[in-house]
């Protein structure tokens, strides 16, 4: 018994031993597993805080710092990605009082002696001002922009209160080119003007002025256009110039001139007369650029259904005043011939069997009642002629005299517009400066049906073949246009030897895909222009120049094996000269 006491005692030994050792091990693997969650939770708390850290604080460090290298104003560019605008870091001059403390003058030499000294190194500046700056007990810019020689120069001078502050300038790499188009920024940086206005948020906002702000101008179509305008406005000794070139099926605007430019990299601009924009602010009476318009709508309504109809071209007189024609023209012209020859007497009897509310409604669907639709902020309202009746309706005289361009004023820009839509199947659209995706080119509405436009074409073309316009037949690029002479008014009624000469075109023909507008001011006659001052002799060769130089940049090659099929109205036209 007491054998088996023992025996019992002993196995009961080492059940003990074994269970203390199953528990030790429980035990240390329980620890080996706290202390592995323990990491791990760690580890994930660790990730989490760095993935708090990249968003809240990372991200808007790094952003930061990358907004710090923007510059602060955007770049615009034209449509093909050239620099038209841009910021860049300058030094300026500026002078202060304060240099050498807060006692007794900072200046070496006089105020008198250093003004005469920074005359010579800049000469465009003003004694009186400089010494009136140098006077003053506030510090002030001396002079913007100083180049490095000019800054070598002034530290020459030996005066510790000129300092050369760095800071961010507008610039235009381009000078003059486009100079109404993208205006300028003053001396506070505020966009003026053109699309530096019209831009200032976007260019400001620190989420795009990032990326380059395309415009629908190509620098290089608009830098043959201002040469060409140049040119002619020289030969002429014309007071002034203005021109654009339109896409016709999109609106937009490829180049924009107004002669004499202004040049942007000045800022000193606010009251420079230059600033103004003659293509979308001023109104002028085109002239005989409406004939057309006013044939079309006649067209379009019915009121011609055959050509081959001729009209008397004696001079006429209604409510005391009397239409008649530049040139004796022969008894009877048809329609073809009379806008060969530019035919008032013709063209006011179309209008007259049209109507006024037709030939007035024409007009509204162009868009010539309202300002030009175009992003710029000064845009010129149209002379709009009263109603005589309830509806609005013109009188006899009005609707006879806006059916040939007088009587009515609107801008470049309208025309453009109007004889987009007179080409391109007959929809008209707003005239645009921005870069558009194809995909959001705006629908328009129609003004004419797609077969009175194909006519247009055909008689566009005729015009330069063979009438006033053949000044401006491009070879190869099958030109369209009208000719437009009209007096300027004065306050005592027009004045004979003021003129406004414009030639409307497009181009080309067979398959329009831009007009182009070019206007002289006061065009004087001229060795040039054979002793003449109306458009077919002083502004139709500045389109025949103008085409051929843009168009290869376009994608129009000049092609003499096509052009518009006129043979159904060819032989209905008799050859002779109008204006």
């Amino acid at each position: 018994m007491n054998g088996m006491t023992a025996s019992a005692a002993l196995a009961s030994g080492r059940v003990r031993l074994a269970n203390v050792r199953q528990i030790s091990l429980v035990t240390a693997k329980m620890r080996v597993l706290w202390v592995l969650g323990g990491f791990v939770f760690m580890t994930f708390v660790a990730i989490i805080r760095i993935g708090q850290l990249g968003i809240s604080e990372v991200a808007p460090e790094r952003t930061s710092m990358a907004q710090a290298l923007l510059p602060s104003r955007g770049e615009i560019a034209d449509r093909n990605g050239l620099a038209l605008a841009r910021a860049f870091a300058s030094y300026s001059l500026w002078y202060n009082p304060k240099a050498l403390g807060a006692e007794g003058s900072p200046l070496v030499k006089t105020p008198e002696e250093i003004a005469r000294a920074l005359l010579e190194i800049f000469p465009d500046a003003n004694f009186a001002d400089l010494v009136k700056r140098l006077k003053a007990k506030n510090g002030s810019y001396l002079h913007r922009r100083v180049l490095p020689e000019e800054a070598n120069r002034v530290f020459a001078l030996g005066e510790p209160a000129l300092e050369f502050p760095r800071e961010e300038q507008r610039f235009y790499p381009q000078g003059s080119l486009a100079a109404h188009v993208l205006g300028y920024v003053d001396q506070e940086g505020k966009g003026k003007v053109g699309m530096e206005s019209v831009l200032e948020q976007r260019l400001l906002d620190p989420a795009r002025r990032g990326a380059p702000t395309p415009l629908a101008i190509d620098a290089r179509v608009q830098g043959a256009l201002e040469d060409e305008l140049m040119h002619g406005m020289l030969e002429t000794s014309a007071k002034a110039a203005a021109g654009l070139i339109l896409d016709v099926d999109t609106g937009e605007v490829i180049a924009l001139a107004s002669l004499p430019a202004f040049n942007p990299n000045r800022s000193d601009l606010a009251f420079n007369e230059l600033v103004s924009n003659r293509v979308s602010t001023r109104v002028f009476e085109l002239g005989s650029t409406f004939k057309p318009i006013t044939i079309a709508a006649a067209i379009d309504a019915g009121v011609i259904t055959d050509l081959a109809v001729r009209y008397p071209t004696a001079p006429f007189k209604i409510g005391g005043f009397t239409i008649h024609d530049s040139h004796d023209f022969g008894a009877f012209l048809n329609v073809p011939e009379a806008l060969i020859h530019s035919s008032n007497v013709v063209t006011a009897q179309v209008a007259d069997k049209l109507g006024a509310g037709a030939l007035r409604r024409t007009m509204m669907q162009l868009g010539m009642n309202e300002r030009p639709t175009i992003e710029l902020p000064a845009r010129g309202f149209p002379l709009w002629p009263r109603g005589v009746n309830a509806a609005g309706d013109w009188s006899q005289i009005t609707t006879m005299t806006v059916s040939y361009g007088h009587g009515i004023a609107v801008t470049p820009l309208h025309l453009a517009a109007a004889y987009a839509a007179l080409v391109n199947g007959g929809i008209w659209r707003p005239a645009t400066l921005y870069k558009l995706d194809p995909a959001h080119v705006p629908a328009g509405r129609r003004v004419f049906k797609a077969s009175t436009s194909a006519r247009m074409r055909q008689l566009l073309r005729m015009i330069v073949a063979g009438g006033t316009g053949r000044r401006a037949n491009a070879a190869g690029f099958r030109v369209g246009g009208k000719t437009g002479s009209a007096e300027k008014s004065g306050g005592g009624g027009y004045r004979k030897t003021s003129l406004i000469a414009t030639f409307a075109a497009a181009f080309p023909m067979d398959k329009p895909r831009y007009v182009v507008i070019a206007m002289l001011d006061e065009p004087q006659a001229t060795q040039t222009t054979s002793g003449q001052r109306t458009a077919a002799y002083n502004v139709a060769p500045i389109v025949k120049r103008v085409v051929p130089r843009i168009g290869p940049m376009l994608g129009v090659v000049p092609d003499s094996t096509r052009d518009v099929d006129i043979s159904d109205i060819s032989p209905l036209v008799r050859s002779g000269e109008g204006e």
